[in-house]
């Protein structure tokens, strides 16, 4: 919990800030087109610490968080130009972390004592607004905690 609190106060997400309910809102419709595109827009994004962020993020979610792996994959894509609506994204995804802070992997004793493994299996078409490609997604559990 002190690496996400550490995160959260380097980019100024502090107890005032709001929290939301879901990593990324079905409202961010992610896409190239989104990149600055006039000079104001690439200065004010020098100034946003973008891949620094996204780097926590994935970080995060590659120790504790396997669960943020979809929203991690959509707004690491940007990082090569980012726009507003890409820091956008991010911020949001940040306020999902703050409200989220105590959240992470648990592996508990089943009481059934059964080592079950479960794979579970999701797919959208046309998912990727730039290369109109299908997304497939996929977790295993493992005695009911995510692994993978």
């Amino acid at each position: 919990m002190g690496y996400l609190q550490k995160v959260l106060q380097r980019f100024n997400i502090n107890n005032d800030t709001k929290s939301v309910s879901t990593p990324l809102a079905p409202h961010f419709k992610l896409k190239t087109t989104m990149s600055p595109t006039t000079i104001e827009e690439h200065e004010y994004m020098t100034c946003m610490s973008y891949a620094s962020a996204v780097g926590n993020l994935m970080c995060l979610m590659v120790c504790t968080r396997p669960d943020l792996s979809q929203a991690v994959l959509m707004i690491s894509r940007y990082m090569h130009n980012p726009g507003r609506g890409h820091w956008e994204a991010v911020k949001w995804f940040l306020w999902y972390i703050k409200g989220t802070i105590d959240v992470g992997l648990a592996f508990e004793k089943d009481s059934t004592g059964k080592k079950e493994c479960v794979g579970y299996v999701d797919s959208d078409y046309a998912g990727d607004l730039d290369k109109r490609q299908c997304t497939t997604r996929y977790m295993f559990t493992l005695s009911q905690a995510p692994v993978s």
